[in-house]
């Protein structure tokens, strides 16, 4: 069956799914993103992506496509003429087409597109024996809360892993880690501690990285939001990513460094399996 795509209005068949060459987001990466994962049908955590989007939209000063309802509509739509039941449905808004000039152009409407992938989120292979990481210097702009489509730099960490032999990235700058390439980074101390960086404009504010850490404080573990060193890293018992198409994802060796024996840690796994309870609970029939 041929994917169908959403692209201003309309629900084409992917190979009929086209955007201007003029259009902002080609051109100057003038867009944002989101990606949102899918279960039994149904959107996950969608609510929270959503607000991110605007507060995107908003930190660019560019317009929204449709309200939050809309959008949610038309993700609804793409996912069921799609037949997805496990995966994650991408929406991006760009600017929009216009004459290519750097200024923001007033009188264009945004571009709105949508396109699902089916995935194994829920059994994915990666999660049962864990991934291996390589620290690369962080080169991206300053402002990474914004989930904006310009992601050259990502793309060349997760080579630059693929190249190493391994499976991602995280990104260090000023001798501290910021993120992986497309997850956010989480150790585990000796003493139990769960250590993620804290929010601001250094990295993007994870839709699941706010509930893993509501999941671990639930549980009574202590968690501290605060940079951390590779040194760090490597001396801790486990390690594990975040993000909403891997939701915890354990990692196993940074770098040259075994963690947990190389094998998922036992506090990594316990956090998997709560996530992905609270996540099939929000989508039971």
């Amino acid at each position: 069956m041929t994917r169908i795509v959403y692209v201003n209005g309309e629900y084409l068949e992917e190979q009929d799914a086209k955007i201007s060459v003029f259009d902002r987001g080609f051109l100057f990466a003038d867009g944002v993103y989101e990606v949102s994962p899918v279960l039994n049908g149904k959107l996950v955590e969608n609510e929270g992506h959503l607000a991110r989007l605007q507060r995107s939209l908003g930190e660019l000063n560019m317009k929204s496509p449709a309200s939050t309802s809309e959008i949610e509509a038309i993700q609804n739509e793409v996912i069921k003429r799609n037949g997805v039941k496990e995966g994650i449905i991408y929406l991006q808004v760009s600017r929009g087409a216009a004459d290519r000039d750097f200024p923001f152009p007033t009188d264009i409407e945004p571009s709105l597109v949508m396109f699902t992938q089916q995935m194994n989120l829920l059994d994915n292979p990666k999660a049962a024996k864990g991934t291996t990481i390589i620290t690369v210097p962080d080169i991206r702009w300053q402002r990474r809360d914004i989930k904006t489509v310009a992601l050259l730099a990502q793309a060349m960490a997760k080579q630059a892993a693929k190249d190493a032999g391994a499976d991602d990235a995280w990104m260090v700058e000023d001798g501290v880690v910021t993120e992986g390439s497309s997850n956010n980074a989480f150790i585990v101390t000796q003493e139990g501690k769960l250590i993620t960086r804290d929010l601001s404009n250094k990295i993007l504010h994870g839709i699941t990285r706010r509930s893993i850490l509501e999941i671990a404080r639930r549980e009574g573990i202590e968690v501290e939001e605060r940079a951390f060193t590779p040194e760090e890293a490597y001396e801790a018992v486990e390690a594990f990513t975040t993000s909403a198409s891997t939701f915890a994802m354990p990692v196993i060796k940074i770098d040259d460094r075994i963690l947990s024996n190389g094998a998922p840690g036992e506090l990594t796994s316990k956090i998997r399996k709560l996530y992905i309870e609270m996540a099939m609970q929000s989508v039971a029939d």
